[in-house]
């Protein structure tokens, strides 16, 4: 029954996970963080809101168009599902603002593949990583990603590895300009700080540590045997893996290097995390063993929710 569903990418598809999104924003910033705010920042929550549910397009569009995975609307789920279990990433607008330019980004880095219009898809995906660093400063870490990209699909023209520092320049006199008519030049000093400082509150939590790590070894896991089940796949799909597999990586290191109190970037790395658990939902062949594995799938994030709203 589920499998059945969610095996397909019609507009119901859509329909049911955007409106559970719509459902549950609302119920986690009214009823587990006790938000309260004026018509002000609600116009700001709606906007973000907006954003969040058009990361889902963005997110079929990368799958669809490269074919990362099948035609089906697993990964949206697990998305979605992945925000039931840390619901606090929905309270932090700059996690949502960050993961959806990152997933811009990505979408230029992974249409590569087609080795059409190079440098300007390397432009473009740099523009949107440093749009996203000016909602986390430690987000420049993803340019790792574009300098990966270069050397699996061309790294023999010297003026591709150029490319980076144009955009990274365009951004920044860009926001300076604005800046500067806003009269906030500080900012830019302000914001890339680059400081780390140890949040033992967070990390010595046995809830929030448990869950972290339970989710990083659970997902490297499902990673590694999605990478063992490509074997003799094409050249453009173990490249896209490579890069969706440091996308993770650097996600984990963004949300171990902002720790501040209401800061929760973890959800940068919902998209590769979504898209392994999709290839392994793919790879079961017996459709009672998957209906088991996506009921499984649907039932422990909520239990984990549940859980965590019990001992808070």
């Amino acid at each position: 029954m589920i499998s059945s569903f969610f095996s397909k990418t019609k507009p119901i598809n859509y329909i049911v996970i955007l409106a559970f999104v719509f459902i549950f924003y609302w119920f986690t910033l009214f009823f587990v963080f006790d938000s309260s705010f004026g018509p002000e920042q609600l116009l700001l929550h709606l906007v973000v809101l907006g954003i969040l549910s058009f990361g889902f397009f963005v997110i079929n569009f990368i799958l669809k168009r490269n074919k990362v995975t099948a035609p089906n609307s697993y990964s949206l789920l697990f998305f979605a599902l992945l925000m039931v279990v840390f619901p606090e990433t929905l309270v932090d607008n700059n996690a949502i603002c960050c993961s959806f330019f990152l997933l811009l980004s990505m979408r230029r880095l992974i249409s590569l593949r087609s080795l059409k219009n190079i440098r300007v898809k390397i432009f473009d995906a740099t523009i949107w990583i440093m749009v996203a660093s000016l909602f986390y400063d430690w987000a420049v870490l993803y340019l790792i990603l574009v300098f990966m990209a270069i050397y699996i699909y061309e790294p023999k023209n010297f003026r591709n590895w150029l490319v980076p520092f144009a955009g990274i320049f365009t951004v920044l006199m860009i926001s300076y300009c604005v800046l500067v008519l806003a009269g906030r030049t500080d900012f830019m000093w302000e914001h890339y700080g680059f400081d780390y400082v140890f949040n033992q509150t967070y990390f010595l939590n046995w809830g929030n540590s448990t869950k972290l790590v339970l989710y990083v070894i659970g997902i490297s896991t499902v990673g590694l045997f999605s990478f063992i089940r490509l074997g003799k796949a094409g050249m453009g799909k173990v490249a896209t893996m490579r890069l969706i597999a440091m996308l993770f990586f650097l996600g984990i290191v963004l949300k171990i290097l902002t720790t501040s109190e209401g800061v929760y970037p973890i959800m940068v790395t919902f998209f590769p995390a979504s898209v392994f658990l999709t290839k392994y939902i793919e790879s079961i062949r017996r459709p009672n063993i998957k209906e088991i594995a996506l009921m499984l799938s649907i039932f422990v994030p909520f239990m984990i929710f549940f859980v965590g709203l019990t001992v808070k």
